[in-house]
């Protein structure tokens, strides 16, 4: 379906808090050894100029000498990537496979949207969906802020007022969101996501014989179980009730998968409030949302969230257009370099913080930050020993260049985390 033009504070300017808790994220751009200066050449090209929905986006634009900025260069050189865009990446592959199962089941009444900016205000991507005033995703801990009314979306939800406001009544949204978050092989500070929407008018559910609600939640379950099954095959499924802010009742689908219960997406019927506010107050509504990584990972076997981005031709060449769950074959697997860092924390220290600095310095090469140990001495001071695992998905490191890296953390945390080394 045509992509439709928004508003140009969106495009300047969602699976979703669904997903908030799933932290099922993605990765950064691969770092190719042979070519170290072809890469600072493609991140130069990046910085320069951005075009996304149309509209060139700048670096000062996204990271900014601003109080309130907590973006970093790394995280502003994931924009305009783009991947869920790519037909013959896994991601594209995924999304496609979606979009197909909704154009043969509803006859192409979804609206589809995967262009949209990643730059929302604070308004979109909490107040519209009526995420709390003290809820933890506002902080600054958790949320890539631009300035104080400026965000890189978390979860594709933020664009869902907009669209119901423009008259849009079924659609699917699919993005980049973002969230300063842990590293392991399955969490990245980029990764993402889908959102669902379905809107129904009193003349759906009438005839029933159900009320609004019941009649909205037993079509979202159809619908989510009928996806599931176009995505899985035949497999067990089960639904967990669970609480999201903008939607009542509010639900998990789990699906039993390789021997254990896998969580495969959020979803509910919507709260009234947000239907008001959008001028459908006697309508009822569902929405879901999905991380792309996370079942992209499963029906691929892919085993760490960073090959998503990897350039290198081992990994890209083994899929194609409409191939989805086409098996990843491993190749060399490098070995790990570990390297433990210890020091004295204070009042301010999180460890999102911590992972923010180990990834601006080392960027991909990093594959996990974890606390291996922790105590509290007589003078009440609390240390934590974290132990850093570096791993190019491509080469073997160097010594020197593992030292040179470490080196340049313990400087950088003692730096802007104010910390003491031990």
């Amino acid at each position: 379906m045509a992509m439709m033009s928004l508003s140009p504070f969106t495009l300047l300017s969602k699976a979703s808090v669904f997903l908030h808790r799933n932290r099922n994220t993605t990765l950064s751009t691969p770092f190719s050894t042979s070519a170290a200066g072809s890469k600072a050449k493609q991140t130069l090209q990046l910085v320069s100029a951005l075009l996304l929905g149309g509209v060139q986006i700048a670096r000062d634009d996204v990271v900014r000498d601003d109080p309130t900025n907590n973006v970093p260069d790394n995280i502003f050189s994931k924009l305009g990537m783009q991947l869920h865009r790519r037909n013959q990446h896994p991601l594209g592959i995924l999304k496609n496979a979606i979009y197909e199962y909704f154009d043969n089941n509803y006859s192409n009444k979804f609206d589809k949207f995967d262009d949209l900016s990643p730059l929302v205000s604070v308004k979109q991507n909490f107040d519209d969906v009526l995420v709390p005033a003290d809820h933890v995703s506002r902080s600054y801990n958790d949320t890539y802020y631009v300035d104080s009314q400026t965000v890189l979306r978390c979860h594709t939800s933020a664009h869902q007022a907009e669209l119901l406001s423009m008259g849009y009544t079924h659609f699917l949204v699919t993005g980049d969101v973002y969230r300063r978050d842990s590293i392991d092989s399955t969490h990245f500070p980029v990764f993402h996501q889908m959102e669902g929407f379905r809107v129904f008018c009193p003349d759906d559910w009438e005839a029933s014989g159900l009320d609004a609600t019941s009649y909205a939640a037993t079509d979202l379950k159809k619908c989510l179980e009928g996806l599931t099954r176009h995505l899985f095959g035949a497999v067990e499924m089960r639904w967990i009730d669970t609480y999201f802010p903008f939607t009542n009742p509010s639900f998990e689908l789990e699906i039993y998968f390789q021997g254990k219960w896998l969580e495969v997406l959020g979803c509910g019927v919507t709260e009234q409030e947000i239907l008001r506010r959008s001028g459908k107050q006697n309508n009822v509504a569902w929405a879901f949302g999905l991380g792309l990584e996370r079942l992209a990972m499963v029906l691929f076997d892919i085993p760490d969230i960073r090959l998503f981005w990897s350039i290198d031709d081992r990994f890209t060449s083994q899929f194609a257009k409409g191939q989805l769950g086409v098996k990843f074959k491993p190749y060399s697997k490098y070995p790990p370099c570990f390297k433990d860092m210890s020091f004295w924390i204070n009042e301010s220290f999180t460890e999102n913080n911590l992972c923010e600095i180990v990834r601006a310095v080392a960027g991909d090469l990093v594959e996990e930050v974890r606390l291996i140990d922790s105590f509290t001495n007589k003078k009440g001071m609390t240390s934590h020993c974290y132990r850093i695992q570096y791993r190019s998905m491509e080469r073997s490191l160097t010594d020197e260049e593992v030292n040179e890296l470490q080196l340049n953390v313990r400087e950088e945390v003692q730096s802007k985390l104010k910390v003491v080394l031990r």
